[in-house]
């Protein structure tokens, strides 16, 4: 229980008609200042200064993108426990509720129409993976299987893009953070998420090859389409392994080995696929274990390629440390 001194300005921070909009908007999902400016109509600096007190206050966490910050509800601890207790007890038939409500749709639907922008632009490499006839559903099928049907209690995706592996494992973890170092991304993903009504999961822009440390301790930690975009994936899993929980464990989706040059030099691939070998001594590196593998061909012969799962799990807590 919170000392009463804490617990009266946490209520302070609370109590106070615009606050109360922010943490409901704030509960559907991430915000950007300069979005809660367009849906409330109040200044910059107004807006600002809420949301300051609500984050000093723990209700809501802050994290900084550049000159940028996006906000949204505490995820953990007492602060996040009452801002779901009163975000559930504002009344949606509410006036200025109301109002909110259809201007975050107007501000979601501009969103949506930037990141259509942004496809259009990269529609070409985007496609490229049906057009090598990769089974994309069957290997989400699989990510998902990986975790035994267990709900984890925090779930990181590195490199997480748009965001598409935290919408397919939404049933399977109570905190999701998806981690890219592309802003465009993180728009596409962040309008993605809201569409699918995900709003236990949070995307921030971070290196993923030097990984901050934050977002964790996590469970499980995703790899989907990523490794083969680094020139040393073993020291990329190695700073990753940093995130991870006593006895948790990675789900890595990559390609197999390939001859397929042009993905290198039209698309910015490093590596030409991981070897079963390779991941075993990266793993190992990391003090983790590969306790799963899966592949799935595209059955298109030389012109396609075979994607991998591997789930990699905590050494120790398989040794029984």
């Amino acid at each position: 229980m919170a000392e009463l001194a804490s617990l009266v300005g946490v209520l302070k921070a609370a109590g106070e008609d615009t606050r109360l909009r922010l943490l409901a908007l704030l509960a559907d999902g991430d915000h950007s200042v300069k979005d809660l400016t367009e849906i409330l109509k109040q200044s910059q600096p107004r807006v600002s200064r809420h949301l300051k007190l609500l984050a000093d206050a723990g209700l809501i966490e802050r994290n900084a993108e550049g000159a940028w910050a996006y906000y949204g509800l505490a995820q953990e601890g007492e602060g996040a426990e009452l801002a779901r207790w009163l975000v559930a007890r504002v009344e949606d038939e509410d006036p200025d509720r109301r109002r909110d409500v259809e201007r975050q749709q107007l501000v979601r639907q501009a969103q949506q129409a930037q990141a259509a922008d942004y496809f259009a632009k990269v529609a070409g490499s985007w496609n490229l993976l049906k057009t090598l006839h990769v089974p994309e559903e069957a290997v989400e099928a699989a990510v998902v299987a990986a975790l035994d049907g267990r709900v984890v209690d925090t779930l990181i995706d590195l490199g997480t893009g748009t965001g598409r592996m935290l919408e397919v494992l939404g049933g399977s973890y109570r905190r999701g953070i998806g981690i890219d170092s592309s802003r465009e991304m993180l728009t596409v993903a962040r309008a993605r998420l809201a569409q699918a009504g995900v709003q236990h999961a949070q995307v921030r822009l971070g290196d993923i090859g030097d990984v901050d440390l934050n977002p964790g301790p996590a469970d499980v930690i995703v790899i989907h389409q990523v490794m083969h975009y680094f020139d040393d994936p073993g020291r990329m899993l190695l700073s990753a392994r940093r995130l991870l929980k006593p006895g948790g464990q990675m789900i890595i989706v990559d390609f197999a080995p390939h001859d397929l040059e042009f993905l290198r030099t039209e698309h910015a691939h490093r590596r030409l696929g991981l070897s079963q070998a390779q991941m075993q001594g990266w793993a190992g590196g990391a003090e983790l274990a590969v306790d799963l593998v899966q592949e799935f061909p595209s059955g298109n012969g030389s012109r396609g390629l075979t994607v991998c799962l591997w789930r990699l799990s905590d050494v120790k807590k398989r040794n029984g440390q």
